[in-house]
């Protein structure tokens, strides 16, 4: 088990005082993305655009690539192939053209001849009008937002509202700078991305809510303790937690990232985002946020002129 510990038990890392960083960093990534995302706007994807969804069957194993390279020589914009079902079973989705329902018609007409030739079978073909679309769009955005209201609800209940309060505005925030990262690198985003999205909330949650577990028992552990050092206890008490949850992690969705293919590259990359600016966030934004709204409200010090603690034990391992 010491091999597996990529952070020694006895660490002491002052991460408190790194809060006049992180913070005012914090904010500049929020303020950043907002005005990107005012300015530019995010890149949708068919899903948010509407466009021409078409299913066929292969003979045998359909080829990904070869289909994706037919399609593309037609000039039709964004068009996603995947397989759907058995590897015989294909789904597209082309973008929504200019023209209206005459031109999406077309579209259709132009995939058919493409692959009269390779007898296949067309098992469905449908156009997504913007007002599904525009349904899609206000659906993801109110699971977002219902996610951190339900949240926000469970903390404060578990916890208390400090800890409810700091969860939603670092969750909040990873939330925000991810879109930022759709925004700068104009990635696709579609309904994977807002399950993108969703994941990156659960994630950057349990981290956060395994150092506020640890910081609720060392609080009660440690009652004349100054608050910035029960945070930063607790921090170093889960870091080897923390750092290998989020190696082992990012170990899967690199290889996801490499070799997964064009058609879950951008939902890939915003997880690999996402978990890395959890992680940053749990450690150097959730816990100091506690200070920022007055943890302790029976009038101990939270600056660094420490008092002792009560029987200073050796740390808990992390859990």
């Amino acid at each position: 088990m010491a091999l597996l510990r990529l952070v020694p038990d006895d660490t002491k890392f002052r991460f408190m005082w790194l809060r006049k960083i992180s913070f005012p960093l914090a904010i500049l990534l929020g303020i950043a993305s907002i005005a990107l995302f005012a300015v530019v706007g995010l890149n949708y994807g068919i899903d948010f655009k509407g466009g021409t969804v078409i299913e066929m069957k292969t003979d045998g194993p359909a080829d990904i690539g070869s289909i994706r390279s037919e399609l593309g020589a037609l000039n039709l914009g964004d068009v996603q192939v995947q397989e759907f079902g058995s590897p015989e079973e294909v789904l597209i989705r082309i973008e929504e053209q200019p023209g209206g329902e005459l031109a999406q018609q077309a579209v259709i007409g132009k995939v058919r001849a493409a692959f009269e030739d390779n007898n296949v079978e067309f098992r469905r073909v449908e156009i997504v009008g913007p007002r599904v679309s525009g349904e899609l769009a206000r659906a993801g955005v109110i699971a977002v937002i219902a996610s951190l209201i339900a949240i926000l609800f469970y903390i404060w209940f578990r916890f208390e509202w400090q800890f409810a309060v700091g969860a939603i505005l670092t969750t909040a925030n990873d939330v925000i700078v991810t879109i930022g990262l759709f925004v700068i690198l104009q990635l696709d985003f579609s309904l994977s991305s807002i399950a993108a999205v969703l994941t990156i909330i659960g994630y950057s949650l349990n981290d956060t809510v395994v150092v506020y577990d640890r910081i609720r028992e060392n609080l009660r552990r440690y009652k004349k303790m100054a608050l910035t050092d029960v945070l930063d206890r607790s921090i170093n008490e889960t870091l080897s937690r923390t750092t290998l949850t989020s190696l082992t992690t990012l170990l899967a969705l690199f290889s996801l990232w490499i070799f997964g293919g064009e058609v879950i590259r951008s939902f890939t990359l915003a997880m690999i985002f996402g978990i890395v600016i959890g992680t940053y966030s749990s450690i150097f934004l959730a816990a100091p946020l506690l200070i920022f709204l007055n943890l302790r409200s029976d009038g101990k010090s939270s600056g660094g002129d420490e008092e002792e603690a009560d029987g200073d034990a050796d740390p808990a391992p992390a859990t």
